[in-house]
């Protein structure tokens, strides 16, 4: 305990480990990531490489692992109170739970100015006015899309309406194109569509009364799920989507839109940089890739809001002090600059907002940052009770044996046990 004491940067809010590690003892920091896959793969070894040669006598064990395993083995981890010293974390709910169970580091006094650095992208990794997390990467969701199958069907424009989207899913289905892929085999792709007819059907002070209170008897969670509902008997997703997973193989639902398989997938701002690794090329679609916003609902109380949401890290509550300063080197300008560069999100940190150069990225970028309100994504933002009961049930809805009532009992139910 001693030498661990001695090798970080303690309460002073230094970013500076070495000056920790004077007394030659060395440090060994475990992290677990879920870049598997460039360009986050190599970009992640690079920031250890370079924080190892900053910080004598300390030592980075990465240990890269796939998403929806990643999520799996954490929660064991954390339960079993032997995690990693360097974990993902989403922020929200999630955070506040883990906060609640003391499986958190409390970074407010250890790393000021990085904290202070991000501004408001840090709230969301924030409990009870301490923070407990460090996101670097802060991105808004929507519809990623072949623009040459869009092109070949007739579809001029990127829908803007339910109206437009329905209309491009049929036009879609004339050329013989999947219009939409979707991994519901793995519940959470499924859940999203509910997250975002929510963001609009809802007003922003519903969204943030609901977060706060975990009541959903608001209509407009109804109408949201009515919309699913539709959009499911429309029939637009690619044939085995209850089974199909999400970021898994050539044959998940980024696989079937990068390999020109399917006309569009509801997905998250690191799509492409999935997409890219599930092509023989590795290129994913290139300069066929296009993205547009979750269209808007006529007579919507949030069509001027986003929805999306971030990754980040947390340091486990027995971490070595050193991981504090880890934390803040990820963030720091120049790998936040460099981050940004790799096209696999949007940095966190505003003076490096300008190194992304990717024209989908800067169109993603420009979006959460114009938008009125940014909600996080429901199943992060209400913890995993609720979020989990919402992911399965709209999963119900998808499969034909459930509906909207059924989606807000659902989460009703769980709020309680919550």
């Amino acid at each position: 305990m001693a030498l661990l004491a001695a090798c970080g940067g303690g309460a002073d809010g230094t970013d500076d480990a070495s000056a920790g590690c004077e007394a030659g003892g060395d440090v060994t920091l475990t992290w677990w990531h879920n870049g598997n896959n460039d360009p986050l793969l190599s970009y992640w070894q690079g920031v250890a490489d370079a924080f190892e040669a900053e910080n004598e006598g300390v030592t980075i064990e990465v240990e890269p692992i796939q998403n929806e395993d990643l999520r799996t083995r954490l929660q064991v981890a954390l339960q079993s109170n032997d995690p990693p010293d360097v974990l993902p974390q989403w922020g929200g709910g999630e955070l506040a739970d883990q906060v609640e169970a003391g499986a958190l580091m409390d970074l407010s006094d250890r790393i000021p100015e990085a904290i202070d650095s991000l501004g408001g992208s840090i709230g969301g990794w924030q409990s009870e006015g301490a923070t407990y997390g460090i996101p670097y990467s802060l991105g808004v969701g929507g519809f990623w899309y072949n623009t040459a199958l869009f092109e070949e069907a007739g579809i001029t424009e990127a829908p803007e309406t339910m109206d437009d989207l329905f209309a491009a899913v049929d036009a879609l289905k004339a050329n013989d194109v999947d219009p939409i892929a979707v991994g519901a085999g793995d519940a959470w792709p499924a859940g999203w569509y509910y997250y975002y007819t929510a963001t609009r059907t809802c007003s922003p002070e519903t969204l943030e009364t609901a977060q706060l209170e975990l009541d959903f008897s608001d209509p407009c969670f109804i109408e949201a799920g009515e919309l699913v509902e539709e959009l499911v008997a429309a029939e637009p997703f690619n044939e085995g989507f209850l089974a199909t997973p999400a970021q898994q193989g050539a044959t998940s639902s980024a696989g079937l839109l990068a390999n020109g398989l399917a006309g569009m997938e509801l997905m998250g701002h690191w799509n492409p940089a999935v997409m890219a690794d599930l092509t023989t090329d590795g290129e994913g679609l290139g300069e066929d890739l296009g993205w547009f916003p979750f269209p808007q609902v006529e007579g919507g109380e949030g069509n001027e809001s986003a929805m999306g949401g971030g990754d980040g890290f947390s340091c486990a509550a027995g971490a070595p002090d050193v991981c504090a300063d880890f934390l803040a080197f990820i963030v720091n300008e120049e790998n936040q600059s460099a981050f940004g560069a790799t096209g696999a999100g949007l940095p966190t940190l505003p003076a490096a907002t300008s190194a992304v150069e990717d024209p989908n990225m800067q169109t993603l970028l420009a979006a959460r940052d114009e938008a009125g309100y940014v909600q996080l994504y429901l199943d992060v933002t209400y913890g995993p009770n609720v979020g989990g009961a919402l992911n399965d049930e709209v999963s119900l809805v998808f499969a034909g044996q459930s509906d909207a009532q059924g989606i807000v009992d659902a989460m009703t139910t769980a709020a309680g046990t919550q």
